[in-house]
């Protein structure tokens, strides 16, 4: 059985192998492809529009739950 979890952009429930888990390291986001970083983890489609949504309503940071300035480079770059 697969655990699902659910999209911070689009905010649908998939299986975790069809989302990308993004993990936050000294003030900038990460794609975990291994899934193993420590930390709080969020899970996002790996479409270019969840990924906007993700990064629109700011759910990056309120899901992570980190404050003040993040850099999102790594994730904006998957959505081009």
């Amino acid at each position: 059985m697969a655990i699902e979890r659910t999209c911070i952009g689009c905010r649908n429930r998939d299986s975790t192998d069809q989302l990308l888990r993004i993990v936050s390291k000294d003030r900038h986001i990460v794609v975990d492809v291994a899934r193993t970083a420590s930390g709080r983890g969020a899970y996002v489609h790996s479409n270019p529009k969840c990924v906007s949504q993700a990064v629109n309503r700011k759910a990056v940071t309120r899901a992570l739950r980190v404050s003040g300035d993040i850099d999102l480079t790594a994730l904006q770059d998957l959505a081009t």
